[in-house]
């Protein structure tokens, strides 16, 4: 069920941008049709927190004086907590900065091959070159033990390159070098005879450094490992243990899902009293399945089962079984329900259990694949370790149709509970809920509040009593008013309002647009009743037209489809009818008429030509054997349908629209004027074909002189007679 039904006008003046971005919730506000599953509700709200007992006026002597507390062998005070020691930020800044320097010295060891920064000279003219010029310092005769014989020289000059002739260089030569020797020593250049063996050199040039790089890095690694709990701790189950020490949440904490709470009372009964059932033989469910919408409270009611039996509670996302490494998984998985078996009676809650247990036959691997590793381990445990133990599973899942059905067989998640959106009542317990932490000004009615926001779930309502405050704190207010909600409403179902200037042409044919949806919704048979119409800019709407249901419906007609589907061709028929063109304003329209029409056809069953069937793919199948389950020609005959019904309902617009031109031009002014206006005053304008003064609305609301509520009336006192 939307929020509260509406029909919105877009603007869009560039061509090439025809399609409107919408949240869901404008997506919603086109129609009030969805899934029969998805209307009926429940939801959970947070409780308020009792307000500590404060003293009263009365003098009190003081307090004694705190004893100071016995030192323990770490230092600190009993009473404290140790905390661990600060580790000095010098410490940590020299390890990097050894290895940053062990790193830069193994690049420089590759970059000059263990020899320095020497580079070896063409050949023995250019060197014989630089000693006829007196450009070399000085001069090394170096003979290893392999025979190699080189000189190692040092050029005389700047440190840069000249001529490309680096400043330190080498010469291999042959190994009888008396000549030259003598050739060096006329020319003034000493020469310096050495053996050397280069394998110890290169060693501890190369290797050395790498090896220390490695040693500090797996020393670095250690430390790490040990802060979180050794080297394999990757493999741990990263569950959260929530016991008594934080806020205990109970049912009382919990509104709106009574049938829920029902569901799980015995599973309280058994963690509490286990031999009650183990003395009649009964087996209580291995695992519960909380299903439905985000933000119906599923999380809050597994809190609240272990608040209210006053065991552990292990809590973890199915995403947290997910892992780089291959079989990281499963070990998690292991390991979780060795944690629960060491703690029982516990509860085990695994969120979003659909990131971890979704249905290996369309997963479309051949096999072997991570994931299903872990699905495999979290099967075979759930199979393996027994209730008795006082280990209860229960997970939650807003998808429950891509679960593995090995998952859902008797024996693993043998209760299923549907928490699905709140009923109006539903949502009255949990704004009385919410609203009990806030100042709330004195008479407000939260049933017109529940009634005004269907298709809301816990978690909006929680964040509508939020905005409302936020609303009335910033305009100065002391306490929250009703238009504070209405306003917090408005800004959670359809965005904030925008304050932008509107030229006088998008303004008004904004307002057409929208005073259209409102005549045609009033008097098309099958409508709702009009809660407002508003041309305020909010979100990306620049208009829209509220309806609002008399009451929750889990079933919708044909012909409320039907008027449905004329409404939204409202827009379209007006530009058709009163402006010179038409315009892309009516885009979204369009599409929620085209598929309002498509899911009556394909969903519903409601198209005379194809009779009651539904039209689908083959969603059991994998993902690449997926396909239609209706032939072309059945293809071509649903297009014929849907477009029929769009034209039938364009029609009914255009009847309706071309004998109330009057209704609706008075409309529009008011809505020029005004901004928004009343469904009431909708209303008036329909039914009396202007806008009524106050003494005329009170008129007309009276009842008639002879109705039963005029003689329950209570009569004025007539004056006693005076007698002459």
């Amino acid at each position: 069920m939307p929020i509260c039904q509406a029909n919105e006008y877009r603007r869009n003046t560039d061509m090439t941008k025809t399609q409107h971005p919408t949240s869901s919730a404008k997506r919603a506000s086109r129609t009030f049709l969805q899934p029969l599953s998805a209307l009926n509700a429940a939801n959970a709200g947070a409780a308020p927190d009792g307000d500590a007992p404060t003293a009263g006026d009365v003098d009190l002597p003081p307090p004694p004086p705190p004893q100071p507390a016995a030192p323990d062998m770490s230092g600190n005070a009993s009473g404290a907590a140790p905390q661990p020691p600060a580790r000095p930020l010098v410490r940590v800044l020299a390890s990097w900065l050894v290895v940053a320097a062990m790193f830069g010295l193994m690049v420089y060891s590759f970059r000059t091959g263990g020899g320095g920064a020497s580079r070896e000279l063409e050949n023995e003219e250019v060197f014989r070159g630089l000693v006829d010029k007196g450009q070399v310092e000085k001069c090394e005769l170096v003979r290893e033990n392999s025979g190699k014989t080189y000189i190692k020289g040092v050029r005389a000059g700047r440190e840069e390159d000249e001529g490309g002739i680096p400043k330190r260089f080498t010469l291999n030569v042959m190994p009888d070098t008396e000549k030259l020797q003598e050739y060096l020593r006329a020319k003034g250049v000493p020469v310096k005879v050495r053996y050397q063996s280069p394998i110890l050199t290169d060693l501890a040039v190369q290797i050395i450094p790498v090896l220390i790089f490695v040693g500090l890095m797996v020393f670095l690694f250690s430390r790490q490992m040990k802060g979180a709990g050794g080297p394999l701790a990757f493999a741990k189950s990263r569950a959260r243990k929530l016991d008594g020490v934080r806020r205990k949440i109970t049912f009382e904490n919990v509104a709106g899902i009574d049938e829920a709470k029902e569901e799980v009372q015995e599973i309280i009964e058994f963690l509490k009293a286990p031999a009650k059932f183990a003395k009649l033989g009964g087996r209580i469910p291995k695992g519960v399945l909380l299903m439905g919408p985000p933000g119906t409270g599923k999380t809050l009611l597994a809190k609240a089962i272990a608040g209210e039996a006053g065991v552990p509670f292990f809590s973890i996302s199915g995403s947290d079984f997910d892992e780089m490494f291959v079989g990281v998984g499963a070990s998690r998985v292991r390991d979780l329900f060795e944690q629960g078996k060491k703690n029982a009676p516990c509860i085990i809650f695994i969120d979003e259990i659909d990131a971890v247990g979704r249905s290996r036959s369309n997963s479309g691997a051949i096999g072997g694949r991570h994931d299903e590793q872990t699905i495999n381990a979290l099967l075979v445990e759930m199979d393996g370790f027994e209730t008795s133990e006082g280990v209860i599973l229960v997970a939650a899942t807003n998808r429950p149709d891509v679960l593995d059905k090995a998952l859902l067989r008797p024996g693993r998640f043998d209760r299923q509970i549907v928490i699905d959106l709140p009923t109006m009542e539903g949502r009255r317990e949990i704004l009385a809920l919410h609203a009990s932490k806030l100042k709330m000004a004195a008479g407000i009615d939260l049933d017109r509040v529940a009634r005004g926001t269907p298709g809301f779930s816990g978690a909006d309502l929680a964040n509508l009593l939020n905005e409302a405050a936020l609303l009335a704190a910033r305009l100065g207010k002391e306490a929250i008013e009703l238009s504070d909600l209405e306003e917090a409403r408005d800004k959670v179902a359809w965005g904030r309002e925008r304050k932008r200037m509107v030229d006088n042409d998008e303004k008004r044919l904004t307002a057409v647009h929208e005073a259209v949806h409102a005549i045609v919704m009033s008097l098309v048979k099958g409508g709702e009743p009009i809660h407002k119409v508003t041309i305020i800019p909010r979100g990306m709407a620049l208009g829209a037209t509220m309806f609002l249901p008399r009451k929750d419906r889990h079933h919708y007609t044909r012909t409320q489809m039907l008027a449905q589907l004329a409404t939204s061709m409202g827009g379209r028929v007006a530009e058709e009818l009163f402006l010179d063109d038409v315009s892309s304003g009516a885009s979204q329209d369009l599409k929620e008429a085209t598929r309002l029409a498509h899911s009556m056809v394909c969903d519903w069953g409601m198209s005379a030509k194809l009779g009651p069937r539904t039209f689908g793919t083959h969603e059991d199948l994998p993902f690449w054997d997926r396909g239609n389950d209706y032939s072309e020609a059945t293809s071509q005959t649903i297009d014929a349908e849907v477009g029929t019904l769009v034209r039938d309902a364009h029609k009914t617009a255009t009847d309706i629209l071309s004998s109330h031109k009057r209704e609706l031009d008075i409309l529009v002014d008011e809505l020029l004027e005004k901004e928004t206006v009343d469904g009431t005053i909708v209303e008036e304008i329909v039914k009396f074909g202007r806008v009524l003064t106050d003494v005329e609305r009170q008129a007309a609301d009276a009842p008639p002189p002879n109705s039963p509520e005029a003689a329950r009336e209570p009569k004025p006192e007539e004056p006693p007679a005076v007698m002459a």
